[in-house]
């Protein structure tokens, strides 16, 4: 383990959620991985440029990068697990070489597969999760220390460049509210609140 991963304070994934939504200003999209990533996301303020994640593990950060290269003035924002990023890592090397500018990768890592029973992940152990951003390209790799520390990494301008990968270390509370599962009305609703769907879409 490495000693800025020892230093840093354990907070709370729904705190953290719910700060960086009422920090949003400029319509960005924020992908939501599955499980208490999307849970914590959907509890911290419903919009129309939000994605939930529903049973597809590890792959909030490949479609954030998609809306980051289709949008590129938008700024876009991933959520995602310790557990879903280990199942993808070829995903951190596409990202580091496309070089995104607009897109923010969170990292929630409490070192379990915390939904299907808390058996340890690799990050549990000796795998640095930012060590591995960083080696794959993304130098913009920080880990947060305290609340402070992630608005600020957060309020980051484009055009200090990008992709940047922030990894903090969270608790294992669940989520306290559930995304609706439906799949097609997700999709469609974040088409239009990104600008790419005539509308004529249900809202949730």
């Amino acid at each position: 383990m490495t000693n800025e991963r020892a230093s840093v304070k354990t907070l709370s994934r729904a705190a953290l959620t719910k700060r960086l939504v009422q920090s949003l200003k400029h319509d960005e999209a924020v992908i939501g991985g599955i499980g208490n990533a999307n849970f914590d996301l959907f509890g911290a303020g419903h919009r129309p440029q939000n994605f939930y994640m529903l049973g597809s593990m590890g792959l909030a950060c490949p479609i954030a990068l998609g809306v980051a290269l289709a949008q590129p003035e938008r700024g876009v924002i991933a959520l995602e697990g310790d557990g879903s990023i280990l199942m993808g890592l070829g995903c951190l090397a596409t990202i580091a070489n496309l070089k995104p500018r607009n897109l923010t990768i969170v990292i929630w890592d409490n070192g379990i597969y915390q939904i299907t029973g808390k058996q340890m992940a690799a990050t549990g152990g000796a795998t640095d999760i930012v060590a591995v951003a960083r080696g794959a390209g993304i130098a913009a790799g920080e880990w947060v220390r305290d609340e402070a520390h992630f608005d600020k990494l957060i309020a980051r301008r484009f055009e200090d460049g990008g992709p940047v990968l922030l990894a903090a270390k969270i608790d294992d509370e669940p989520g306290k509210v559930q995304t609706v599962r439906d799949p097609s009305l997700i999709r469609n609703r974040f088409m239009k609140g990104l600008g790419t769907s005539r509308g004529g879409v249900l809202d949730v």
